[in-house]
């Protein structure tokens, strides 16, 4: 039993170390502490059922419901019973992490913050490992293939980063599994008793042995061939030959930029706080052959949720080989002309999407690992990031004439687009009606699209703001039609809402607007320039954008002749991608006046219309925090004071116990008899006693129970006091005083007990070093060890009290049952 404790502990410890490569990959240590909180609960739990000797299928049982209760307390939902007892809720709550969960995975580029989707999928994995390789190292013996769900983690950071993967957390890793390995060789060897040399010599299981010397120097030299090898060899990517010839790398900057995010623009979320920055940061230069180019993009949401929409997982193949062309689809009306763009991105922008414009046709500077998904028209990556590339590709820009979007017919009802982009969470009568009237008398989609289109203008006293009021339907896309007030998210949700309620399908894309910082055909585009906007799908003609924010609030806003601003005091010219552009330097992404002071406020993404509040400051929390700590820390000292107060503080030992009547005084003819109360002056000298050997234990002077008390006196006078006559004779006191209270009938009284004490321990403190005075009062060894005595005691108790119940259970023990009722 306890070599399975032991085994059990130690592959506890392998499974966080074999999590060291995630290290690489996360900004901070958050994710660490999880993991140990979570294999701690499951290797306690592991421990606790091998204690009573469960079953191997009762103790992974028993780990998953630890995992689970772990999980429960580090991710609640705020449905929980007792903080940590789950419930449905938590269940769902788990399951929206997970989603969460491949959302950011695709959103953020290495390394990556702290959020609770990414932080959760980490804890269950390592959580999930450790069962594993607890059933597989201690439950079936088996720890030469608990390397493999510890290989496992060791593939995240392989498959995730972008750059070369640092050595050492991965040498830790293999340091964990080794420790296993030799736990259980080691457990092995004394299963079979001790091992003795030829000449009778006891032999200690960690003793060389040529063939185990052979062996390990055969695994190191593999260890170091393995890790070397491809630092060495050029061409791989953070080769130590590349470094050292000064090779120019892949183009993958990992640098950071003054103000540069960490890693993510996250559609809707990240978007808004991009916006909300009160610096400027470059993002994106990029150059175009176009005269008048559209809005560059980089992602699609088309997943329709009640907060909003939300992105799917792109798929596709790698974006340097060849791609759809988009001109075989080309009719009557729709005008295509290809052009070409190059991109630089800065070190300030960080994601797993690249910015190009719709339908690119043929890239440069790409490698394999970026792909191009043609039905979300987006080029990702699930290895590398965006930051610090350098780019060009050929694109072909499509402009539509009304005449041939209204040629366009409607999707079949079984066709797959439509089945799937015209999904809502659900019918809201308001929205139904909504549309229902603009639509009325509409004959063909692009008819009814423009119909809701022009429903976001001035007119019908829609206007750009970034601060919102909140609404009192309890649905977000009502809130906003209700109140008219939002910004380009709000805008592009709520118009892809009502197309796909009038069947039309329909999606959110994002990406930059051409801002108004321009130089010949450069555009340098800021976070103040991230938009979204709406694209509708028409038969035969594909995804055609349209704006429904109004132009005023967006610097660089562009306008078609199938969708013209509305908002225009005059009708627009027929001629396509006219952009209109707000005067004055790079403003920002609201309208000028007032709106512009509400930027700050700007922290939703989704449909909703709340005003979301002001983030709290931080330096309370951390000041609480400080407190908190040094709080904790001061509780052993404070212990320490109030258990000497308390001893010090009790009454004298003598009272006034008798009056004699036939003892005469000269003043008033009475005399007071005053005797010893022995019962208290016992317990001033027990708690004066005590109190000396805390002392002694605090300036750690050794304290031995055998002795007496004179003897242990002569000892402290002999070790620490012989040049101080006051402190010899205290501690002379003192023993004399505990002696007497022990042996004697009568104890010793009348003594200043306390003031000896004082003597005392202002002697030791003075014979002390200074490292040893700051323990004794910051953390006093005497309190420190009473509570580990404490705690051995209670656990002592617990495995006697868990024996017990053991062996009250075995009575029930059916086999038992049966062997008893055999023999009666």
């Amino acid at each position: 039993m306890i070599a399975s404790r032991n085994t059990g502990a130690v592959a506890a410890a392998a499974t966080l170390l074999a999590a060291a490569p995630l290290s690489a990959i996360f900004q901070t240590w958050t994710w660490l502490i999880q993991c140990v909180i979570a294999v701690a609960v499951v290797a306690g739990v592991a421990a606790l059922t091998r204690l009573v000797r469960a079953p191997l299928w009762g103790q992974v049982l028993g780990m998953l419901a630890a995992l689970l209760l772990a999980l429960t307390w580090l991710f609640p939902s705020g449905s929980e019973l007792l903080t940590f007892l789950p419930t449905p809720a938590t269940i769902g709550h788990f399951a929206d992490l997970l989603t969460g969960s491949a959302q950011d995975m695709r959103s953020y580029g290495v390394e990556v913050p702290d959020t609770d989707p990414l932080l959760f999928i980490t804890a269950l994995g390592v959580g999930g490992v450790a069962v594993l390789v607890d059933v597989l190292a201690v439950g079936l013996r088996r720890p030469a293939l608990a390397g493999l769900p510890m290989l496992a983690i060791y593939s995240v950071p392989v498959a995730v980063y972008v750059d070369s993967v640092p050595p050492l957390p991965f040498v830790v890793g293999a340091a964990g599994f080794l420790w296993l390995l030799v736990t259980d060789n080691v457990d092995r060897v004394r299963r079979f008793g001790r091992r003795f040399t030829g000449d009778g010599r006891d032999v200690d299981v960690w003793e060389a042995s040529p063939l185990a010397s052979a062996g390990r120097r055969l695994a190191v030299v593999g260890v170091v061939v393995a890790v070397a090898l491809p630092l060495a060899v050029p061409g791989m990517t953070g080769g130590l030959l590349d470094r050292l010839s000064g090779g120019t790398g892949n183009g993958s900057g990992t640098g950071r930029g003054a103000g540069g995010s960490s890693g993510r623009i996250d559609l809707f979320a990240s978007l808004a706080g991009q916006l909300n920055q009160s610096e400027v940061a470059d993002l994106v230069k990029v150059t175009t052959s176009e005269p008048n180019p559209f809005y560059l993009r980089y992602a699609v949401a088309d997943e329709l949720r009640p907060s909003g929409f939300q992105a799917r997982s792109p798929s596709g193949r790698p974006a340097n080989r060849d791609l759809p062309d988009p001109t075989e689809r080309g009719g009557q009306g729709v005008q295509q002309v290809r052009y070409r763009a190059t991109v630089e991105v800065t070190k300030s922008l960080s994601m797993s999407l690249m910015p190009v414009y719709a339908e690119p046709v043929r890239t440069e500077d790409l490698n394999s690992n970026w792909l191009y998904d043609p039905s979300q028209q987006v080029v990702f990556s699930n290895r590398e990031n965006s930051r610090g590339r350098k780019y060009a590709f050929d694109y072909v820009r499509s402009t539509y004439t009304p005449a041939a979007l209204r040629a366009a017919r409607p999707l079949p009802a079984d066709h797959p687009v439509r089945r799937q982009l015209t999904a809502t969470p659900g019918p809201v009568p308001e929205v139904e009606e909504l549309v229902k009237g603009l639509t009325q008398g509409k004959r063909t989609d692009y008819d009814r699209v423009l119909a809701i289109y022009q429903h976001f203008s001035a007119d019908n006293g829609f206007s750009y703001r970034l601060s919102t009021a909140s609404g009192s339907s309890g649905q977000d896309i009502v809130n906003f039609l209700i109140n008219k007030v939002g910004y380009c998210q709000q805008y592009a949700a709520a118009m892809a809402w009502l197309v796909r309620s009038a069947g039309i399908p329909a999606r959110v894309a994002f990406g930059f607007t051409n801002g108004s910082k321009r130089d010949g055909d450069t555009y340098t585009l800021t976070n103040l320039n991230l938009h979204a906007w709406t694209e509708v799908y028409f038969d035969g003609v594909g995804w055609v954008p349209f704006d429904a924010t109004p132009a005023y609030g967006v610097p660089g806003s562009t306008r078609s002749a199938w969708a013209p601003d509305t908002d225009a005091p005059e009708p627009s010219t027929p001629e396509t991608g006219a952009t209109d552009s707000p005067t004055g330097p790079d403003s920002s992404a609201g309208p000028a006046g007032p709106d512009n002071a509400d930027r700050d406020t700007d922290t939703g993404l989704s449909l909703g219309g709340e005003k979301p509040a002001e983030q709290a400051p931080v330096w309370p929390w951390w000041t609480a925090g400080v407190l908190a700590l040094l709080a904790l820390l001061a509780v052993p000292a404070l212990r320490r004071l109030a258990l000497r107060r308390r001893r010090a503080g009790r009454p004298d030992a003598t009272v006034a116990t008798a009056v004699g009547d036939d003892a005469r005084s000269a003043d008033d003819g009475h005399v007071m008899v005053v005797e010893a109360d022995a019962g208290r002056a016992r317990a001033d000298a027990h708690a004066a006693w005590a109190e000396l050997l805390d002392t002694m234990v605090d300036f750690k002077v050794r304290v031995d129970q055998t002795e007496t008390p004179r003897a242990t006196a002569d000892r402290l006078v002999r070790d620490a006091l012989a040049d101080d006559t006051a402190a010899v004779g205290a501690a002379r006191l003192l023993g004399r005083a505990e002696e007497r209270a022990r042996y004697a009938r009568d104890p010793l009284t009348g003594e200043p007990l306390p003031p000896a004490l004082r003597t005392i321990r202002g002697a030791l403190a003075t014979r002390a070093d200074r490292r040893t005075r700051f323990v004794a009062t910051v953390l006093p060894p005497s309190v420190l060890l009473r509570w580990r005595l404490a705690l051995a005691d209670a656990s002592g108790r617990l495995v006697a009290l868990t024996g017990r119940i053991r062996y009250r259970l075995l009575r029930w023990n059916p086999r038992r049952m049966l062997a008893d009722r055999a023999a009666r």
